[in-house]
């Protein structure tokens, strides 16, 4: 196993941004989230991602999420800054501000409504990998951009630039993570960017997940990684299945409304979100009570 995907392994929390009633960004509530994913056993944290709701926060903001994650961690955890736009100067400066703020790598996501061709990937992500000395991840999330990265691309991209060494694979196809390991080699990390499917994309070949259930259920998705990684497979299942009710609530709106809510139903933040985002609706709500509260019971049984 490379140092890269020594680095990598594990399970990454897209951190949501915590903004108070006035929608401002409320410092004490992120950092009351930093410290339990560290305290869990998080190996990594992704700030100013699509769950930190990067499209609406200023350059200024998004700098200063990040330093302070960087500065909070204090080494104890892999800082991967999300950086990516639909611009690919944007994505450049943003990558440069990451890296001056002290992030460890940099999430980019696929250039978003311009839906450019494969050519077009090749030459965007390849100037953003030129103009830093971070590690580069890859974000294909086809769902929310229109476009996938395809498995060739993937891998000519690793081929030229020694920097890009990941992708978070978001696109519900556990097949991506054969096909990805034959074009970029298994040198190359994987990391499930679906809560739901990380067990078998732990199973293909995937070194890690990029999660939103872990900022409510930290503790669980390390335990499910931990008992995949230690050959306890009958142990891993059980976590897929005790988290999958609740893995369907929280995507059962645009995230990260659900996991906000989630938050905030347990006093850890306020669900707050800043437009186009708007809190979830009751249907979601109750849906969300039902898992939270599934959940909590079979934690209850495991433990008794």
């Amino acid at each position: 196993m490379t140092d890269v995907t020594q680095r990598l392994r594990g399970v990454f929390t897209a951190l949501v941004t915590p903004f108070n009633e006035q929608g401002d960004i409320d410092w004490h509530a992120f950092d009351r989230l930093i410290d339990r994913q560290l305290e869990a056993g998080i190996t990594g944290l992704v700030p100013v991602g699509t769950t930190g709701e990067a499209a609406t926060l200023e350059p200024d903001e998004a700098e200063a999420l990040i330093a302070h994650t960087v500065k909070r961690v204090d080494g104890r955890a892999y800082v991967l800054a999300g950086t990516g736009t639909n611009n690919t100067r944007k994505s450049i400066e943003a990558t440069r501000r990451a890296e001056g703020a002290g992030a460890d790598g940099v999430l980019v996501i696929t250039p978003y409504y311009n839906k450019p061709t494969q050519a077009g990937l090749v030459a965007h992500f390849g100037a953003i990998a030129d103009a830093t000395r971070c590690d580069v991840m890859l974000y294909s999330v086809p769902g929310r951009t229109g476009v996938a990265i395809a498995p060739e691309t993937a891998g000519q991209l690793a081929r030229a630039h020694s920097n890009i060494v990941a992708i978070k694979e978001a696109g519900g196809d556990p097949a991506r993570v054969t096909a990805l390991r034959a074009a970029c080699g298994t040198a190359f990390g994987v990391h499930s960017g679906d809560d739901g499917l990380a067990l078998p994309f732990y199973a293909l070949g995937a070194c890690g997940l990029t999660s939103v259930l872990s900022n409510y259920a930290p503790e669980a998705c390390v335990a499910q990684y931990r008992a995949f990684l230690a050959g306890d497979l009958k142990g891993a299942l059980d976590w897929h299945e005790r988290m999958a009710d609740l893995v369907g609530a929280l995507f059962a709106e645009s995230s990260p409304g659900p996991v906000k809510r989630a938050l905030a139903m347990t006093n850890q933040m306020s669900d707050t979100m800043r437009l186009p985002m708007i809190r979830i609706g009751e249907a979601t709500e109750h849906r969300l009570q039902q898992a939270l509260a599934g959940f909590a019971a079979s934690a209850q049984v495991s433990a008794g």
